[in-house]
């Protein structure tokens, strides 16, 4: 838990340090009170006294209102902490969560990421604004209100232990029962996250399969699920409150009663001794009950914002697979892409999903991979950006191991375009030029060019043309659309390698071939690797590449394989008859 308090800056420290000094002077202020109660009690029995009541009671009156403006201030202060700390976690945490490979993500699960980065670091404000101020007050208070009773009657003392034991084991019933139960809901609160993303996300598909019904019980489960165990908890919690009310108005009673004996058995004056000494220790005896009262709430918050920590750290701490290069091999060529003998298989997995591949991509040329499903075509190509790194042999990139790039450096060569097609909410412009090079964004010139060459001559007739509004997810655009400005989106960047990763299946045929007659004709020099499942698409690349079981079954042109590739060539003809092939 307090691994977190390492993110401060050194103005919250001392803005910690200023709180905890008004703490203690809070708590001083809260301590002399009862004092000039016993001090009036005494003068109110002695005739004449009324000047010095009216004075004690000013200065009691001066030590309430200034404990209530030390209270503000504290407050103040540590909530400005624990919103600067919560800041500071939340940017440590997104900034590892986007550096995250494929791997990491897949480990942890988008839906718990989430959560990670919402619920728990509120869960951990909320510790910081409250609990630390009550962790510092609580000790400070009850260790000086003991020290301010320790010489007085044994009876009150008893009382006041006895009070206090009762407390501390009900701390330890709250620990050992309720501790177990708060690690549990924020794991059910993953689940949550994630039914209700793949219920908002999908919810088409729900719709068109009637699926209404199955994907509600499986939300009523989690729900139910959550909230039996929160029922729990606060059931147990809701205990609080009567055992500390029987605790603070028993503990004053036998101070009362006690104090009714001692004071029958008190002569003269000292009876009034007796009444102010009673009134003092019931004053100071609330106090020091009220300091483990507030370890109780230190104790409600601490379970869930421990656990909430712990799922912090451990994603803070997660150390990715894909380690940074120096950076220091300068480049050698421009535009190559180089296989020497890869091998590939994913964290935790047995088999390989990649035997042993070699081939080279000279710049300018297209190379195009194609097999059947889960013959391992996008794994290969999300090698070159360094999505997974290999396990076997070497990638290299313009004569340097990708390895021994920085992740900018080598991004700045890369123009990537995923298999599902991803925008972002904003305008068509602002997705277009979301990605740097060298420092710099596209220029105006290079938008135009990517629109054109990329086939989105339907920007134009937008309401706004390229400032028109962009929904999240492009959910306002076609499928077709949405490949079209991403393929642009790359091309703005003027890479000298190009990745298609199945990057035109939404397009319709005539939209492909003028697609990728314009990378022909106007995006000379840039070499491109594509993944596709059209024979026509990938018909007149440079070189094509078949895959079957992660393993190379056959190598070469279209022509070239069509003679001597049957895995190719079943491919082809379960798409063309032998006249289309002919004219595609």
């Amino acid at each position: 838990m307090f691994k977190q308090l390492k993110y401060l800056q050194k103005r919250d420290w001392a803005l910690a340090f200023i709180s905890v000094c008004f703490i203690v002077f809070q708590v001083w202020l809260e301590l002399e009170i009862p004092e000039y109660m016993q001090k009036m009690i005494m003068l109110i029995e002695q005739k004449g006294a009324i000047s010095g009541v009216l004075e004690n009671g000013g200065y009691m009156l001066a030590c309430a209102i200034s404990s209530a403006i030390t209270s503000v201030i504290v407050g103040g202060c540590v909530a400005l902490i624990a919103t600067r700390l919560s800041r500071n976690i939340r940017s440590k945490l997104y900034n590892k969560v986007i550096n995250f490979s494929p791997a990491e993500i897949k480990r942890f699960s988008t839906a718990s990421l989430i959560t990670r980065t919402t619920n728990d670091i509120s869960q951990v404000q909320m510790f910081i604004a409250f609990g630390l101020q009550l962790l510092v007050k609580a000790p400070v208070m009850a260790i000086w209100a003991v020290c301010k009773i320790a010489s007085s009657s044994w009876q009150w003392t008893t009382a006041t232990a006895i009070a206090v034991a009762f407390v501390l084991i009900f701390i330890v019933l709250i620990v050992v029962m309720a501790l177990p139960k708060f690690k549990k809901i924020q794991g059910m609160t993953d689940d949550l996250n994630r039914i209700t993303r793949e219920n908002l996300t999908g919810v088409r598909v729900v719709r068109a399969y009637n699926a209404e019904d199955y994907q509600e019980k499986k939300f009523d489960e989690a729900n139910t699920k959550i909230t039996k165990n929160s029922l729990f908890v606060n059931g147990f919690m809701s205990l609080i409150d009567p055992v500390l009310a029987v605790v603070m108005s028993g503990l004053p009673l036998a101070i009362y009663m006690i104090g009714a004996y001692l004071v029958s058995n008190a002569v003269g004056l000292g009876k009034a001794v007796v009444l102010a000494e009673m009134m003092t220790f019931s004053s100071y005896a609330i106090l020091v009950v009220m300091s483990f009262v507030m370890l109780v709430m230190i104790f409600i918050m601490l379970p869930r914002a421990a656990v909430s920590a712990k799922r912090i750290n451990e994603v803070l701490e997660t150390k990715s697979t894909i380690k940074e290069g120096d950076g220091t091999q300068a480049p050698i060529k421009t535009g190559e892409v180089q296989f020497v003998n890869v091998g590939f298989k994913y964290p935790d997995a047995e088999e390989y999903v990649l035997h042993d591949i070699s081939f080279k991509a000279e710049k300018g040329q297209t190379i195009a991979f194609i097999g059947s499903t889960g013959s391992g075509k996008s794994t290969l190509i999300n090698l070159v950006p360094r999505l997974y790194d290999a396990t076997e042999g070497q990638v290299i990139v313009d004569g340097v191991n990708v390895k021994d790039y920085t992740s900018e450096q080598l991004n700045n060569k890369i123009g990537y375009i995923s298999q599902k097609a991803v925008l972002f909410s904003g305008t068509v412009e602002s997705n277009i030029t979301m990605g740097e090079k060298d420092g710099l964004k596209p220029s105006s010139e290079d938008i135009e060019s990517a629109l054109e060459i990329s086939q989105s001559n339907f920007v134009k007739d937008l309401p706004d043309g390229i400032n028109s509004r962009i929904d999240q997810g492009g959910k306002n655009v076609s499928g077709g659309q949405k490949q079209r400005l991403s393929i642009a989106r790359a091309l703005a960047r003027k890479p000298e390698i190009l990745i298609f990763d199945d990057s035109f299946s939404a397009l319709d045929y005539k939209t492909d071939k003028a697609l990728r007659q314009a990378l022909k004709d106007k995006a000379e020099g840039i070499t491109c690797l594509i993944v596709a499942q059209r024979i026509g698409t990938i018909k007149n690349a440079d070189k094509i590449i078949v895959l079957d079981s992660g393993s190379v079954v056959g190598e070469g042109t279209h022509d070239e394989l069509m003679q001597n590739c049957p895995v190719y060539k079943e491919i082809a003809l379960s798409q063309l008859s032998k006249e289309e092939l002919k004219n595609a």
